[in-house]
């Protein structure tokens, strides 16, 4: 069995359940120490009283295979339970080398309807969860890199969605939470790249406790075929994003499912107009912009997911 990431450590945030726990065993599977992160809570909305049991069965199930696990009870969106939790992987381990961010909470609500804490918690967790782990874990890596005088290994995979591409009527929390995140990844990447840490996004599509309801009107495979929502069609290209063979993917958005990833590419512009003059007037915008969008749905959207085929929802 190949182990291209023996001897690195990993951490692996909300890796009590669903895709975190597949990206863990993935890791794991491929040689790495993993430390499982999972706050425990049983509601997907992040209510009910925090539980180190999710976290702990993951981390024994790694040790159970001969791998090297431990887990951590802690909110990833509290700065100093953010920073504890890298500390742990480098103490328990003597070294960082992976950081999967994958934490979050759902509080669906169309947006004339959200509450303020219905935005400000969804936020909380998923764009300062993933900027709480990022920030400590590039402070380590910055510093090991300047006192070693050269790059060190460091690899970042983020979480985000297709309700960030192909938008989200009833989650306008949840998806600029997922847009946010892309644009912290991106800018992590080039920020990090001259220490030897890469930062990837990847915006999977899998059957589990937060899309529940999303997938509910797709069954389940009968017999031995593997369901084509299944999070263990995603961990495989986590462990590749952290893994030496991805050295030189760097800043890159990837969406997978069921067998199938696709690299997806910067937005692009679409038309130009130019003025005249040397400001557009209203009635200029108008003649030109109007005849443009004439024929095209008000729903319709510049999401590059509908070019790809990826409507959000559909496997």
């Amino acid at each position: 069995m190949s182990t291209p990431l023996k001897g690195h450590t990993a951490i692996v945030t909300g890796a009590g359940r669903g895709l975190g726990r597949a990206e863990a065993l993935e890791l794991a599977r491929l040689g790495a120490n993993v430390v499982v992160n999972d706050f425990g809570q049983p509601g997907r909305d992040g209510s009910g009283e925090a539980d180190a049991t999710p976290a702990e069965q993951v981390a024994q199930e790694i040790r159970g295979a001969g791998g090297a696990a431990v887990a951590h009870l802690g909110d990833v969106a509290d700065h100093q339970q953010a920073q504890e939790l890298v500390q742990l992987a480098i103490d328990t381990y003597g070294r960082l080398d992976i950081l999967v961010n994958n934490a979050g909470i759902l509080r669906d609500r169309m947006i004339f309807s959200m509450t303020e804490d219905e935005w400000d918690s969804v936020i909380r967790v998923h764009l300062k969860g993933h900027y709480n782990t990022t920030h400590f874990a590039a402070r380590h890596w910055r510093d090991a890199s300047k006192a070693a005088g050269a790059p060190v290994y460091g690899r970042i995979v983020n979480t985000s969605s297709e309700a960030f591409l192909a938008g989200s009527a009833g989650q306008p929390n949840y998806a600029a939470a997922k847009g946010g995140i892309v644009g912290l990844t991106t800018s992590s990447a080039l920020a990090l790249a001259k220490y030897g840490v890469t930062a990837n996004v990847i915006c999977p599509r899998a059957r589990t406790r937060m899309t529940e309801d999303v997938f509910a009107g797709f069954a389940v495979p009968e017999g031995e075929r593997l369901d084509p929502l299944a999070p263990e069609h995603v961990a495989p290209l986590v462990g590749y994003l952290a893994s030496p063979a991805a050295a030189n993917v760097n800043g890159q958005l990837l969406v997978v499912h069921g067998g199938m990833v696709a690299v997806v590419d910067r937005p692009r512009v679409q038309a130009k107009f130019d003025t005249a003059k040397d400001v557009f007037t209203y009635e200029e915008l108008d003649a030109l912009l109007t005849p443009h969008y004439k024929d095209r749905p008000p729903n319709e959207t510049f999401a590059a997911a509908e070019v790809l085929g990826l409507k959000h929802g559909q496997p």
